[in-house]
């Protein structure tokens, strides 16, 4: 019997990152989530929101995993399941990176979270990168520093450092 090589997870890179989403629908890649993406070894993408806040880029492979996630839940609350369904393929449609390492965006995703025409910032967060318009950037910016002395204090009992 073979054995297959066994693979290591590609770490993504930590901390934001600027872009811009231009006139066209067309977000820049950082060169960082360029590579990121090149070392996932996806071609294909599934751009979508599941919150109605934040647009999120899913290598297929990521997003084919969600459908299955989404399959079992249907069977323990399958209203979650059909909205959650239903969210993602109306906002979202499969993108690719091209030469230049730009991927269009939704039109319809990117006019109901305020994406069009502006720099937006990017994460990555469980195997996929957040866009957040600035609008969303700056709200949640302001909510983590609210008591943040607080927030620290609880973790460094917990032993962050």
């Amino acid at each position: 019997m073979e054995e297959k090589p066994q693979t290591t997870p590609v770490e993504p890179p930590r901390g934001f990152f600027s872009a811009h989403v231009d006139d066209k629908g067309r977000l820049k890649l950082p060169m960082e989530l360029q590579q990121y993406f090149t070392a996932v070894g996806d071609e294909k993408y599934f751009v979508t929101s599941v919150d109605d806040r934040i647009a999120r880029i899913y290598p297929i492979s990521v997003w084919k995993g969600n459908e299955k996630i989404l399959e079992l839940l249907a069977t323990e609350d399958p209203d979650a399941a059909e909205a959650l369904a239903f969210v993602a393929n109306d906002y979202g449609s499969e993108a690719k990176v091209d030469p230049q390492g730009r991927m269009t965006l939704p039109t319809d995703l990117r006019r109901a979270l305020a994406l069009e025409n502006q720099e937006v910032r990017l994460d990555c967060s469980q195997g996929a990168i957040n866009i957040y318009s600035k609008a969303e950037y700056e709200e949640r910016k302001r909510k983590a520093k609210d008591s943040l002395a607080e927030k620290l204090k609880t973790a460094k009992l917990k032993g962050f450092k």
